[in-house]
This record gives C-alpha cells, sequence and structure tokens, in this order.
C-alpha cells in the first residue's frame, strides 16, 4: 500500500535520452514527494538526480528488428526481475520512459498484478507498429505524450493520453551564437558544421565512415572551415583527419554551429530549439530497413518533420546516406544567405512553436498526483 508522501516508483529507462529526460522527472518527482523511493533502470542522469540504479542500462539499447534481436537475452533475465519486483509488491507505480517493444512486456507483467502504469514518451506506434498500440492500451494507465499529434492518435484507441510539452524544452535555452562559439573557441567568422552521429555504438558504427568522409569533402572544398562532432565518452571515431572530436554536452554545438549533419532521433529537436538548419541521416541493418518499410505509416522519419508535418529538413536514409548525398545536401545549409537555409530556419521555428511550453516534468507529475490516489 502506498505510504502517504512515501511512494515505492520504479522509472525504467533503456537508453541514453530516456535516462536524461528521466532525471528531469526524478528532480520533480522528489521535489512532490521528498520520502519518496525512487529505483530505476537507467544511467548516470537518473543517479544523479537521486535514483538508486537498481538495473543498469548499459548495454540494451537497440534500434531495429535485426538489431534487437543481439539483445534478447539481456531484456529476457532483466524482464524476469521486473517480473518477481512487481508479484512481491515492491513498488506503487511503475513509469516507462520510450524504449517500446521491451516496455510494452514489462507493462503488461505490471499490470497483470495490479502495479499502476504511467507511460511518459508515447512509443512511436503510430510509425509503424499501430496494431501493438492496442496492447499498450490494455496494458497502460496513463500515457505522458510528448508530440501534439501524439494524443488524437491514443485516444482514439481508448488510452487516456494527456500532452505535456517535450521535456527538452525544460533543459537549460540554448546558448546565443556568439557565446556558445567563445565556449568552443571558435571565431566569429567561422564557417562551422557540426556533426551528430548518436549515441548508441550500433549508430556511430552506420554513419560515422559516411558522416566523416561527407564532412572531409565539405572541408576541403572550402564550404566550411571547421568540423565538430560530438562524441560520446567512450564512443570510436576512426580516422577523423581534420574533424575535432568533442566529448561533452552537445548542446553548446548546436548553438555554434552554421548547420548540422544530424542522426534521426531526439537530436533533432535539439536542433531546432537552437535554430540549426540540419540534414538527417539513418541507417539500421537491411533487414529491419524492409520491415520498417513494409509496416510504416507516416511520411516522415524525423521528428522536425512529424511535428511540423510537412518536410522541413532533408532526409538522406539508407542506402542513400552516402557521403556524396549527405554533402550535397549539407552544402547549401553552410551559406546563411542561401535560400534553402532562410527557409529551414523559419520551418525550424515552426517546431519550437508546436514542442509547448516549458513544465513537461511536472505535467508528469501530476499524472503520478492522480494514479497514486487511486485514479484511473
Amino acid at each position: 500500500m502506498t505510504q502517504r508522501g512515501a511512494p515505492r516508483i520504479f522509472i525504467s529507462a533503456a537508453e541514453p535520452s530516456a535516462d536524461l529526460h528521466g532525471a528531469g522527472l526524478v528532480h520533480a518527482l522528489l521535489s512532490r514527494y521528498p520520502n519518496a523511493r525512487i529505483e530505476a533502470l537507467g544511467g548516470p542522469h537518473l543517479r544523479r538526480a537521486g535514483a538508486t540504479i537498481r538495473y543498469p542500462m548499459e548495454g540494451l539499447a537497440a534500434f531495429g528488428v535485426v538489431e534487437v534481436v543481439t539483445k534478447i537475452r539481456a531484456h529476457f533475465r532483466l524482464l524476469r526481475a521486473l517480473q518477481e519486483d512487481f508479484r512481491v509488491g515492491r513498488y506503487d507505480l511503475l513509469v516507462l520512459i520510450d524504449y517500446p517493444g521491451f516496455h510494452l512486456r514489462v507493462a503488461e507483467a505490471a499490470h497483470r498484478v495490479g502495479t499502476k502504469v504511467l507511460y511518459y514518451i508515447a512509443p512511436q506506434l503510430w510509425a509503424w507498429r499501430p496494431e501493438r498500440a492496442r496492447r499498450l492500451a490494455a496494458a497502460v494507465d496513463r500515457l505522458a505524450v510528448v508530440l501534439p499529434f501524439e494524443r488524437d492518435f491514443f485516444e482514439g484507441l481508448g488510452l487516456r493520453s494527456e500532452y505535456v510539452g517535450h521535456p527538452l524544452v525544460d533543459r537549460t535555452a540554448p546558448l546565443p551564437r556568439d557565446r556558445a562559439r567563445a565556449q568552443l573557441g571558435i571565431p566569429e567568422a567561422s564557417r562551422v558544421l557540426g556533426i551528430f552521429p548518436g549515441s548508441r555504438t550500433q549508430e556511430i558504427r552506420r554513419l560515422w565512415r559516411p558522416f566523416r568522409d561527407a564532412a572531409q569533402q565539405l572541408l576541403k572544398e572550402g564550404s566550411c572551415d571547421r568540423v565538430l562532432v560530438a562524441g560520446t565518452a567512450e564512443g570510436v571515431y576512426p580516422d577523423p583527419g581534420p574533424l575535432e572530436i568533442l566529448r561533452k554536452d552537445p548542446v553548446t554545438l548546436f548553438s555554434a554551429a552554421d548547420a548540422a549533419l544530424d542522426k534521426s532521433g531526439t537530436t533533432t529537436l535539439e536542433a531546432a530549439l537552437a535554430g540549426t538548419p540540419m540534414v538527417v541521416a539513418y541507417k539500421v541493418h537491411r533487414v529491419s530497413w524492409a520491415v520498417f518499410q513494409r509496416l510504416r505509416t507516416v511520411r516522415w522519419v524525423s521528428l522536425v518533420n512529424l511535428v511540423a508535418d510537412r518536410e522541413i529538413v532533408p532526409e538522406v536514409l539508407q542506402e542513400r546516406a552516402s557521403a556524396a548525398e549527405l554533402a550535397a545536401q549539407v552544402r547549401p545549409l553552410l551559406d546563411p544567405g542561401n535560400p534553402q537555409t532562410v527557409a529551414q530556419r523559419e520551418g525550424l521555428a515552426l517546431v519550437r512553436d508546436r514542442l509547448g511550453a516549458p513544465g513537461a516534468s511536472n505535467r508528469v507529475v501530476d499524472l503520478v498526483d492522480d494514479l497514486l490516489e487511486g485514479g484511473e
């Protein structure tokens, strides 16, 4: 039974972006429930925010049918451990953050024994697995969505949903260009390309070579003066040549760059918030791509285009993501006066408006209040 003011909450964040967004939620939860016991599947951001990491997230994240197969054993072991936690009544509330395939099974396990389930950052089932949304609706008590069009989709399936705004808006506002450049030691006149190859090992392995080669071509021809790469602490970036690897928070680089070459995902919204023109790319195993192409129900892949409901940024996907094609798409964006650059900046302003007002984490805690007090 929930002890008033001291709920027992488990947060599941199985990949870096979920770990980051979960940290904001932990801060908001502890502000409202200072005596809460918050345990987690997560990483360093959740730990620093005050959660006890019961299950480390390292080595779990994967995207794509083939890629997920390599993680099945780890997922199965973790699912069995969580099933036992739910069976013995260890938690009053389960909060799941993104990561759809595994989290759907976790939600069902919790639901079977009566543990309340809140899903934060809805899995993008509307994009390629809408049939799974009905399973989700049966296993989840409340859904907190962060993209404006998602509420109608899930409400149509009978799942009570709330649009809470995007947690990225709650982060520190992007630095002005001059301050960002001063922090990174970049002269004002330099034309800078930012490279964002992702945080997962699989993403970096597939995207690094075409990103690197495109950037080196743009440097060689004089389209830009410097290329800075948003690297992770453990990421491996072979033969970077003149490209500079920055192993720190990428937000400053978004503000400092004239244009970005960005893998599809949450980082595209970070670029939009900074107003940085970009080209979006992604590559997965060819079998995963074939499955996605058969099942996809949306026209675009990038979140920027989905939020805008029109093409704002170029999407260079799968076999098209060659160095030559990426360089051709990025080249005009390095010129601030180019009509493509001007049009994209206008579109990014629209996306920023649609991401909602600050306060997403506090609005999620309002949903937690309702569920802990017995709301359906």
